[in-house]
Protein backbone atom coordinates (compact mmCIF):
# COMPACT_ATOMS: atom_id res chain seq x y z
CA UNK A 1 0.00 0.00 0.00
CA UNK A 2 0.89 3.49 -0.87
CA UNK A 3 2.57 5.61 2.48
CA UNK A 4 0.74 8.54 1.04
CA UNK A 5 -2.10 9.29 2.54
CA UNK A 6 -4.35 11.83 1.90
CA UNK A 7 -7.95 13.41 1.40
CA UNK A 8 -10.00 11.66 -1.90
CA UNK A 9 -11.43 14.62 -4.31
CA UNK A 10 -14.81 13.63 -5.70
CA UNK A 11 -15.80 14.77 -9.25
CA UNK A 12 -20.18 14.31 -9.73
CA UNK A 13 -20.63 12.90 -13.04
CA UNK A 14 -24.46 13.31 -12.64
CA UNK A 15 -24.99 16.60 -15.40
CA UNK A 16 -22.54 14.86 -17.89
CA UNK A 17 -22.04 11.23 -18.01
CA UNK A 18 -24.71 10.38 -15.51
CA UNK A 19 -27.57 11.20 -17.47
CA UNK A 20 -25.16 10.23 -21.01
CA UNK A 21 -25.02 6.68 -19.79
CA UNK A 22 -28.56 6.34 -18.26
CA UNK A 23 -30.58 8.90 -19.66
CA UNK A 24 -30.18 9.06 -23.44
CA UNK A 25 -28.46 12.38 -22.47
CA UNK A 26 -31.74 14.07 -22.02
CA UNK A 27 -31.55 15.76 -19.08
CA UNK A 28 -32.82 19.58 -19.44
CA UNK A 29 -30.92 22.34 -17.94
CA UNK A 30 -34.26 23.37 -16.15
CA UNK A 31 -33.96 19.94 -13.95
CA UNK A 32 -30.25 20.84 -13.54
CA UNK A 33 -30.42 24.64 -11.67
CA UNK A 34 -33.14 23.69 -8.80
CA UNK A 35 -30.98 21.89 -7.08
CA UNK A 36 -27.21 23.16 -8.13
CA UNK A 37 -26.47 25.37 -5.03
CA UNK A 38 -26.77 22.93 -2.86
CA UNK A 39 -24.87 20.49 -5.11
CA UNK A 40 -22.59 23.53 -5.09
CA UNK A 41 -22.28 23.34 -1.01
CA UNK A 42 -21.17 19.61 -1.07
CA UNK A 43 -17.30 20.13 -1.45
CA UNK A 44 -17.03 18.47 -4.98
CA UNK A 45 -13.60 18.64 -6.16
CA UNK A 46 -15.25 19.18 -9.63
CA UNK A 47 -18.61 18.73 -11.35
CA UNK A 48 -18.43 17.20 -15.00
CA UNK A 49 -21.16 19.31 -16.60
CA UNK A 50 -20.68 20.12 -20.14
CA UNK A 51 -18.92 17.80 -23.26
CA UNK A 52 -19.05 14.31 -24.55
CA UNK A 53 -22.50 14.00 -25.73
CA UNK A 54 -24.29 16.60 -24.53
CA UNK A 55 -23.46 19.42 -26.52
CA UNK A 56 -25.09 17.35 -29.56
CA UNK A 57 -28.18 16.50 -27.46
CA UNK A 58 -29.12 19.76 -26.32
CA UNK A 59 -29.11 20.88 -29.71
CA UNK A 60 -30.65 18.07 -31.26
CA UNK A 61 -33.41 16.93 -28.83
CA UNK A 62 -33.50 19.56 -26.42
CA UNK A 63 -33.72 23.01 -28.16
CA UNK A 64 -31.35 24.30 -25.74
CA UNK A 65 -27.67 26.14 -26.65
CA UNK A 66 -25.15 24.12 -25.26
CA UNK A 67 -23.07 27.67 -24.90
CA UNK A 68 -26.54 28.68 -22.51
CA UNK A 69 -26.71 26.01 -20.33
CA UNK A 70 -22.82 26.30 -19.58
CA UNK A 71 -23.06 30.23 -18.62
CA UNK A 72 -26.50 29.11 -16.67
CA UNK A 73 -24.61 26.68 -14.65
CA UNK A 74 -21.43 28.83 -13.83
CA UNK A 75 -23.75 31.62 -12.70
CA UNK A 76 -25.42 29.27 -9.76
CA UNK A 77 -21.78 27.39 -9.38
CA UNK A 78 -19.98 29.47 -6.97
CA UNK A 79 -17.33 27.26 -5.03
CA UNK A 80 -16.78 24.31 -7.44
CA UNK A 81 -14.93 23.93 -10.06
CA UNK A 82 -16.45 22.80 -13.54
CA UNK A 83 -14.97 20.47 -15.67
CA UNK A 84 -15.83 19.01 -19.21
CA UNK A 85 -14.95 15.73 -21.18
CA UNK A 86 -13.36 16.59 -24.71
CA UNK A 87 -12.47 14.26 -27.37
CA UNK A 88 -9.13 15.86 -28.62
CA UNK A 89 -8.86 17.02 -32.21
CA UNK A 90 -12.90 15.69 -32.63
CA UNK A 91 -13.88 18.04 -29.77
CA UNK A 92 -17.07 17.26 -28.97
CA UNK A 93 -18.12 15.58 -32.04
CA UNK A 94 -17.17 12.48 -34.43
CA UNK A 95 -14.67 13.36 -36.65
CA UNK A 96 -11.53 15.49 -36.35
CA UNK A 97 -11.94 19.07 -37.36
CA UNK A 98 -8.99 21.67 -38.34
CA UNK A 99 -6.95 23.29 -35.91
CA UNK A 100 -8.52 26.89 -36.15
CA UNK A 101 -11.70 24.97 -35.26
CA UNK A 102 -10.22 23.05 -31.93
CA UNK A 103 -8.60 26.22 -30.72
CA UNK A 104 -11.61 28.51 -31.28
CA UNK A 105 -13.14 26.25 -29.18
CA UNK A 106 -11.34 25.86 -26.44
CA UNK A 107 -10.93 29.25 -26.22
CA UNK A 108 -15.07 30.17 -25.84
CA UNK A 109 -15.14 26.94 -23.79
CA UNK A 110 -12.49 28.64 -21.39
CA UNK A 111 -14.51 32.43 -22.05
CA UNK A 112 -17.43 30.90 -20.73
CA UNK A 113 -16.30 29.53 -17.36
CA UNK A 114 -14.74 26.00 -17.72
CA UNK A 115 -12.41 25.40 -15.38
CA UNK A 116 -11.25 21.86 -16.12
CA UNK A 117 -10.44 19.93 -19.74
CA UNK A 118 -10.40 15.95 -19.70
CA UNK A 119 -8.96 16.00 -23.19
CA UNK A 120 -8.61 12.04 -24.74
CA UNK A 121 -8.56 10.19 -28.12
CA UNK A 122 -10.55 7.06 -28.94
CA UNK A 123 -6.76 6.07 -30.45
CA UNK A 124 -4.77 7.48 -28.10
CA UNK A 125 -2.75 8.67 -30.76
CA UNK A 126 -1.50 11.86 -28.61
CA UNK A 127 -1.03 13.86 -31.98
CA UNK A 128 -4.80 14.32 -31.64
CA UNK A 129 -4.69 15.87 -28.23
CA UNK A 130 -1.49 18.55 -29.12
CA UNK A 131 -3.36 21.18 -29.96
CA UNK A 132 -6.28 21.07 -27.74
CA UNK A 133 -3.75 21.16 -24.68
CA UNK A 134 -1.72 23.79 -26.05
CA UNK A 135 -4.81 25.77 -26.32
CA UNK A 136 -6.32 25.27 -22.85
CA UNK A 137 -3.16 25.35 -21.29
CA UNK A 138 -2.53 28.83 -23.02
CA UNK A 139 -5.75 29.84 -21.97
CA UNK A 140 -4.84 29.42 -18.41
CA UNK A 141 -7.40 25.90 -17.84
CA UNK A 142 -6.34 22.52 -15.79
CA UNK A 143 -5.28 20.51 -18.81
CA UNK A 144 -5.84 16.86 -17.59
CA UNK A 145 -4.27 14.51 -20.23
CA UNK A 146 -6.52 11.51 -20.58
CA UNK A 147 -5.54 7.26 -20.97
CA UNK A 148 -8.36 5.80 -23.03
CA UNK A 149 -8.42 2.44 -21.00
CA UNK A 150 -8.54 -1.02 -22.47
CA UNK A 151 -6.92 -4.70 -22.63
CA UNK A 152 -5.13 -5.94 -26.02
CA UNK A 153 -1.86 -7.66 -26.92
CA UNK A 154 -0.13 -3.80 -27.10
CA UNK A 155 -2.37 -2.20 -24.43
CA UNK A 156 0.46 -3.25 -21.20
CA UNK A 157 2.01 -1.35 -18.14
CA UNK A 158 4.82 0.13 -20.85
CA UNK A 159 2.41 0.99 -23.22
CA UNK A 160 0.63 3.50 -21.17
CA UNK A 161 3.74 5.08 -19.06
CA UNK A 162 5.00 5.39 -22.57
CA UNK A 163 2.48 7.28 -23.34
CA UNK A 164 1.99 9.38 -20.23
CA UNK A 165 5.82 10.58 -21.31
CA UNK A 166 4.08 12.53 -24.01
CA UNK A 167 1.19 13.38 -22.45
CA UNK A 168 4.04 15.37 -19.56
CA UNK A 169 5.90 16.56 -22.34
CA UNK A 170 2.65 18.13 -23.87
CA UNK A 171 2.23 20.33 -20.67
CA UNK A 172 -0.26 17.90 -18.64
CA UNK A 173 -0.84 19.30 -15.44
CA UNK A 174 -2.98 15.87 -14.08
CA UNK A 175 -3.93 12.39 -15.41
CA UNK A 176 -6.98 10.85 -15.98
CA UNK A 177 -7.47 6.82 -16.42
CA UNK A 178 -10.56 6.93 -18.40
CA UNK A 179 -11.91 3.21 -18.44
CA UNK A 180 -14.83 3.47 -20.58
CA UNK A 181 -16.09 -0.04 -20.50
CA UNK A 182 -16.01 -0.94 -16.85
CA UNK A 183 -13.01 -3.04 -17.54
CA UNK A 184 -9.79 -2.03 -15.61
CA UNK A 185 -9.38 -4.90 -13.06
CA UNK A 186 -8.64 -3.93 -9.23
CA UNK A 187 -4.90 -4.72 -8.97
CA UNK A 188 -4.60 -3.93 -12.27
CA UNK A 189 -5.49 -0.49 -10.90
CA UNK A 190 -3.12 -0.37 -8.50
CA UNK A 191 -0.25 -1.24 -10.11
CA UNK A 192 -1.02 1.43 -13.14
CA UNK A 193 -1.67 3.98 -10.27
CA UNK A 194 1.31 3.19 -8.53
CA UNK A 195 4.00 2.60 -11.32
CA UNK A 196 2.64 6.61 -12.66
CA UNK A 197 3.22 7.99 -9.57
CA UNK A 198 6.53 6.87 -8.91
CA UNK A 199 7.65 7.96 -12.45
CA UNK A 200 5.56 11.28 -12.97
CA UNK A 201 3.79 12.27 -9.71
CA UNK A 202 1.32 13.85 -11.53
CA UNK A 203 -2.52 13.65 -9.32
CA UNK A 204 -4.52 10.99 -11.00
CA UNK A 205 -7.99 11.14 -11.56
CA UNK A 206 -9.68 7.69 -11.90
CA UNK A 207 -13.49 7.42 -14.00
CA UNK A 208 -14.82 3.73 -15.01
CA UNK A 209 -18.44 2.77 -15.53
CA UNK A 210 -20.86 0.69 -12.72
CA UNK A 211 -21.08 -2.16 -16.11
CA UNK A 212 -19.10 -5.09 -14.75
CA UNK A 213 -19.09 -4.70 -11.03
CA UNK A 214 -15.56 -3.91 -10.41
CA UNK A 215 -15.68 -0.25 -10.22
CA UNK A 216 -16.07 0.65 -6.54
CA UNK A 217 -13.13 -2.23 -5.78
CA UNK A 218 -11.19 -0.90 -8.77
CA UNK A 219 -11.26 2.76 -7.02
CA UNK A 220 -10.53 1.63 -3.34
CA UNK A 221 -7.32 -0.09 -4.75
CA UNK A 222 -6.53 2.57 -7.38
CA UNK A 223 -6.62 4.88 -4.23
CA UNK A 224 -4.62 2.66 -1.83
CA UNK A 225 -1.99 3.20 -5.03
CA UNK A 226 -2.25 7.16 -4.68
CA UNK A 227 -5.01 8.15 -7.04
CA UNK A 228 -6.18 11.67 -6.19
CA UNK A 229 -9.96 12.19 -7.42
CA UNK A 230 -12.20 9.61 -8.29
CA UNK A 231 -15.52 10.65 -10.57
CA UNK A 232 -18.76 8.86 -9.06
CA UNK A 233 -22.90 10.25 -9.83
CA UNK A 234 -25.43 10.55 -7.17
CA UNK A 235 -26.85 7.09 -6.10
CA UNK A 236 -30.12 7.95 -8.16
CA UNK A 237 -28.02 8.00 -11.33
CA UNK A 238 -25.26 5.52 -10.44
CA UNK A 239 -24.28 2.14 -11.19
CA UNK A 240 -25.09 0.10 -14.50
CA UNK A 241 -23.55 1.79 -17.28
CA UNK A 242 -23.20 5.14 -15.39
CA UNK A 243 -20.37 5.75 -12.22
CA UNK A 244 -20.48 4.08 -8.66
CA UNK A 245 -22.51 5.73 -6.07
CA UNK A 246 -20.99 8.91 -4.94
CA UNK A 247 -22.62 8.29 -0.93
CA UNK A 248 -21.05 4.78 -1.25
CA UNK A 249 -17.86 5.97 -2.01
CA UNK A 250 -17.52 8.55 0.62
CA UNK A 251 -19.10 6.47 2.83
CA UNK A 252 -16.60 3.54 2.62
CA UNK A 253 -13.77 6.67 3.02
CA UNK A 254 -15.01 7.89 5.86
CA UNK A 255 -12.83 7.89 8.97
CA UNK A 256 -10.00 6.55 6.54
CA UNK A 257 -7.08 8.63 5.99
CA UNK A 258 -8.59 8.92 2.86
CA UNK A 259 -11.50 10.44 3.88
CA UNK A 260 -13.17 13.10 1.56
CA UNK A 261 -14.46 15.52 3.97
CA UNK A 262 -17.93 15.53 2.28
CA UNK A 263 -20.73 14.88 4.67
CA UNK A 264 -23.66 11.96 3.58
CA UNK A 265 -26.45 13.37 4.70
CA UNK A 266 -27.05 16.68 2.33
CA UNK A 267 -26.17 13.89 -0.15
CA UNK A 268 -29.32 12.45 0.44
CA UNK A 269 -31.47 15.41 -0.42
CA UNK A 270 -29.83 15.57 -3.87
CA UNK A 271 -30.64 11.54 -4.51
CA UNK A 272 -33.74 12.44 -3.56
CA UNK A 273 -34.50 15.27 -5.60
CA UNK A 274 -32.96 13.32 -9.02
CA UNK A 275 -34.88 10.05 -8.26
CA UNK A 276 -38.28 12.10 -8.90
CA UNK A 277 -36.04 13.79 -12.00
CA UNK A 278 -35.34 10.42 -13.45
CA UNK A 279 -38.98 9.58 -14.03
CA UNK A 280 -39.47 11.97 -16.10
CA UNK A 281 -37.25 10.73 -18.59
CA UNK A 282 -38.23 7.07 -18.18
CA UNK A 283 -38.87 6.75 -21.92
CA UNK A 284 -34.99 6.94 -22.34
CA UNK A 285 -34.49 4.91 -19.30
CA UNK A 286 -33.15 1.87 -21.08
CA UNK A 287 -30.58 0.01 -19.23
CA UNK A 288 -31.78 -1.54 -16.07
CA UNK A 289 -29.26 -4.48 -15.68
CA UNK A 290 -27.25 -3.45 -12.95
CA UNK A 291 -24.06 -5.69 -13.78
CA UNK A 292 -22.96 -6.51 -17.23
CA UNK A 293 -20.42 -9.21 -17.41
CA UNK A 294 -20.60 -9.21 -21.00
CA UNK A 295 -18.41 -6.47 -21.13
CA UNK A 296 -15.69 -8.62 -19.74
CA UNK A 297 -15.58 -11.18 -22.81
CA UNK A 298 -15.99 -8.62 -25.33
CA UNK A 299 -14.87 -4.81 -23.66
CA UNK A 300 -18.15 -3.63 -25.12
CA UNK A 301 -19.48 -0.91 -23.10
CA UNK A 302 -23.10 -0.47 -22.31
CA UNK A 303 -24.05 2.22 -24.89
CA UNK A 304 -22.48 0.04 -27.71
CA UNK A 305 -24.24 -2.67 -26.44
CA UNK A 306 -28.02 -0.61 -26.81
CA UNK A 307 -26.57 0.61 -30.26
CA UNK A 308 -26.25 -3.27 -31.09
CA UNK A 309 -29.70 -4.16 -30.28
CA UNK A 310 -31.03 -1.38 -31.77
CA UNK A 311 -29.51 -2.13 -34.88
CA UNK A 312 -30.31 -5.36 -34.91
CA UNK A 313 -34.18 -4.96 -34.01
CA UNK A 314 -34.33 -3.08 -37.01
CA UNK A 315 -32.91 -5.32 -39.48
CA UNK A 316 -35.23 -8.04 -37.75
CA UNK A 317 -32.61 -10.06 -36.93
CA UNK A 318 -31.70 -9.60 -33.04
CA UNK A 319 -31.18 -13.08 -32.32
CA UNK A 320 -27.98 -12.38 -34.15
CA UNK A 321 -26.80 -10.46 -30.75
CA UNK A 322 -24.57 -13.35 -29.52
CA UNK A 323 -22.71 -13.27 -33.07
CA UNK A 324 -22.24 -9.65 -33.08
CA UNK A 325 -20.55 -9.99 -29.70
CA UNK A 326 -18.21 -12.45 -31.04
CA UNK A 327 -17.31 -10.74 -34.12
CA UNK A 328 -16.30 -7.08 -32.34
CA UNK A 329 -13.17 -8.31 -30.98
CA UNK A 330 -12.42 -9.82 -34.41
CA UNK A 331 -12.59 -6.33 -36.06
CA UNK A 332 -11.65 -4.93 -33.24
CA UNK A 333 -8.01 -7.24 -33.90
CA UNK A 334 -8.33 -6.40 -38.06
CA UNK A 335 -8.44 -2.36 -37.06
CA UNK A 336 -5.39 -2.47 -34.97
CA UNK A 337 -6.85 -3.52 -31.44
CA UNK A 338 -8.16 0.37 -31.08
CA UNK A 339 -9.92 1.46 -27.22
CA UNK A 340 -13.89 1.18 -27.72
CA UNK A 341 -15.11 4.56 -26.99
CA UNK A 342 -16.38 7.56 -28.90
CA UNK A 343 -16.13 7.50 -32.30
CA UNK A 344 -14.15 3.98 -32.35
CA UNK A 345 -17.01 1.91 -30.35
CA UNK A 346 -19.33 3.15 -32.92
CA UNK A 347 -17.15 2.44 -35.75
CA UNK A 348 -16.03 -1.52 -34.59
CA UNK A 349 -19.63 -2.40 -33.83
CA UNK A 350 -21.44 -1.38 -36.54
CA UNK A 351 -18.76 -2.80 -38.47
CA UNK A 352 -19.37 -6.16 -36.52
CA UNK A 353 -23.37 -5.73 -37.29
CA UNK A 354 -22.31 -5.53 -41.07
CA UNK A 355 -19.97 -8.42 -41.18
CA UNK A 356 -22.80 -10.55 -39.73
CA UNK A 357 -25.26 -9.89 -41.47
CA UNK A 358 -24.26 -9.34 -45.07
CA UNK A 359 -21.02 -11.49 -44.82
CA UNK A 360 -17.31 -9.84 -43.89
CA UNK A 361 -16.26 -6.96 -45.31
CA UNK A 362 -18.63 -7.84 -47.31
CA UNK A 363 -19.89 -4.06 -47.19
CA UNK A 364 -17.58 -1.50 -45.00
CA UNK A 365 -19.01 2.33 -43.81
CA UNK A 366 -17.24 5.91 -44.95
CA UNK A 367 -15.92 5.70 -41.28
CA UNK A 368 -13.93 2.19 -41.99
CA UNK A 369 -12.86 3.13 -45.02
CA UNK A 370 -11.29 6.75 -43.79
CA UNK A 371 -9.99 4.79 -40.86
CA UNK A 372 -7.74 2.45 -42.57
CA UNK A 373 -6.81 5.71 -44.55
CA UNK A 374 -5.36 7.14 -41.22
CA UNK A 375 -7.65 9.93 -40.91
CA UNK A 376 -7.93 9.12 -37.36
CA UNK A 377 -4.70 8.87 -36.22
CA UNK A 378 -1.91 5.71 -35.59
CA UNK A 379 -3.61 2.53 -34.65
CA UNK A 380 -2.33 1.05 -31.17
CA UNK A 381 -1.50 -2.25 -33.16
CA UNK A 382 -0.70 -2.70 -37.07
CA UNK A 383 -3.96 -3.37 -39.31
CA UNK A 384 -4.73 -6.49 -40.43
CA UNK A 385 -2.97 -5.54 -44.32
CA UNK A 386 -5.18 -8.16 -46.04
CA UNK A 387 -8.45 -6.32 -44.92
CA UNK A 388 -7.17 -2.95 -45.22
CA UNK A 389 -6.26 -3.76 -48.99
CA UNK A 390 -9.45 -5.23 -49.64
CA UNK A 391 -10.78 -1.92 -47.98
CA UNK A 392 -8.61 0.90 -49.83
CA UNK A 393 -6.90 -0.95 -52.63
CA UNK A 394 -3.61 0.35 -52.98
CA UNK A 395 -4.38 3.41 -51.80
CA UNK A 396 -1.33 4.59 -49.10
CA UNK A 397 -2.60 5.59 -45.65
CA UNK A 398 -1.51 9.03 -44.16
CA UNK A 399 1.47 8.52 -41.66
CA UNK A 400 1.20 12.56 -40.39
CA UNK A 401 -0.94 13.98 -37.81
CA UNK A 402 -4.30 13.89 -39.16
CA UNK A 403 -5.06 17.32 -38.81
CA UNK A 404 -2.30 18.63 -40.48
CA UNK A 405 -4.52 17.18 -43.99
CA UNK A 406 -8.18 19.58 -43.02
CA UNK A 407 -8.30 22.72 -44.19
CA UNK A 408 -9.44 25.41 -41.97
CA UNK A 409 -12.71 25.32 -41.71
CA UNK A 410 -14.39 28.31 -39.99
CA UNK A 411 -14.40 30.96 -42.27
CA UNK A 412 -16.64 28.82 -44.43
CA UNK A 413 -19.22 27.90 -41.55
CA UNK A 414 -19.59 31.87 -40.72
CA UNK A 415 -20.39 32.33 -44.54
CA UNK A 416 -23.03 29.14 -44.76
CA UNK A 417 -24.84 29.98 -41.49
CA UNK A 418 -25.40 33.89 -42.48
CA UNK A 419 -28.37 35.31 -41.19
CA UNK A 420 -28.69 32.76 -38.63
CA UNK A 421 -25.41 34.14 -36.65
CA UNK A 422 -26.06 35.39 -33.19
CA UNK A 423 -22.94 35.00 -31.49
CA UNK A 424 -19.84 33.78 -32.43
CA UNK A 425 -20.09 30.80 -30.72
CA UNK A 426 -22.90 29.81 -33.22
CA UNK A 427 -20.13 29.75 -35.88
CA UNK A 428 -18.56 26.68 -33.56
CA UNK A 429 -22.08 24.90 -33.05
CA UNK A 430 -22.04 25.11 -36.96
CA UNK A 431 -18.48 24.12 -37.67
CA UNK A 432 -19.32 21.13 -35.35
CA UNK A 433 -22.53 19.85 -35.95
CA UNK A 434 -23.81 22.03 -39.56
CA UNK A 435 -27.19 19.75 -40.02
CA UNK A 436 -27.72 19.80 -36.20
CA UNK A 437 -27.03 23.57 -35.80
CA UNK A 438 -28.39 24.70 -38.60
CA UNK A 439 -32.03 23.05 -37.99
CA UNK A 440 -31.20 24.43 -34.41
CA UNK A 441 -30.53 28.24 -35.20
CA UNK A 442 -33.16 28.10 -38.14
CA UNK A 443 -35.59 27.70 -35.20
CA UNK A 444 -34.10 29.78 -32.89
CA UNK A 445 -34.94 32.49 -35.84
CA UNK A 446 -37.91 31.91 -36.49
CA UNK A 447 -39.09 32.17 -32.79
CA UNK A 448 -37.15 35.68 -32.37
CA UNK A 449 -38.99 36.94 -35.78
CA UNK A 450 -41.89 35.51 -34.34
CA UNK A 451 -41.40 37.84 -30.87
CA UNK A 452 -39.77 40.42 -32.84
CA UNK A 453 -43.69 41.00 -35.31
CA UNK A 454 -45.33 40.76 -32.42
CA UNK A 455 -43.67 43.96 -31.03
CA UNK A 456 -44.00 45.56 -34.38
CA UNK A 457 -47.91 45.14 -34.37
CA UNK A 458 -47.64 46.86 -30.64
CA UNK A 459 -45.67 49.83 -31.80
CA UNK A 460 -48.37 50.04 -35.15
CA UNK A 461 -51.35 49.86 -32.34
CA UNK A 462 -49.47 52.84 -30.50
CA UNK A 463 -48.06 54.51 -33.78
CA UNK A 464 -51.23 54.14 -36.02
CA UNK A 465 -48.90 53.49 -38.68
CA UNK A 466 -48.61 50.36 -40.59
CA UNK A 467 -45.47 48.42 -40.13
CA UNK A 468 -44.78 45.48 -42.92
CA UNK A 469 -43.13 42.57 -41.93
CA UNK A 470 -40.00 42.15 -44.20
Amino acid sequence: MSTTLKKVGITDTTWRDGHQSLLATRMKTEDMLPIAQKMDEIGFHSMEVWGGATFDTCMRFLNEDPWERLDKIKQVLKKTKTQMLLRGQNLVGYKHYADDVVEEFVKKAVAHGMDIFRIFDAMNDVRNLQKAMEVAKKEGAHVQATFSYTISPVHNLSYFLKMAQSLVDLGADSFCIKDMAGILKPYAAFELVSELKKKFGLPIQMHTHYTSGMASMMYLKAIEAGADVIDTAISTLALGTSQPATETMVATLEGTPYDTGINIEPLSEIAAYFKEVRKKYQDFDVYKNGVDTNVLLYQVPGGMLSNFISQLQQQNALDKLPEVLAEVPRVREDLGYPPLVTPTSQIVGTQAVMNVLMGRYKMVTNEVRNYMRGLYGATPAPVNEEIRKLIIKDEQPITGRPADFIESQLAQARQEIGMYLQKEEDVLSYAIFPQVAKKFLEERYAAKCHVDFNLARENEAKMGAKIYPL
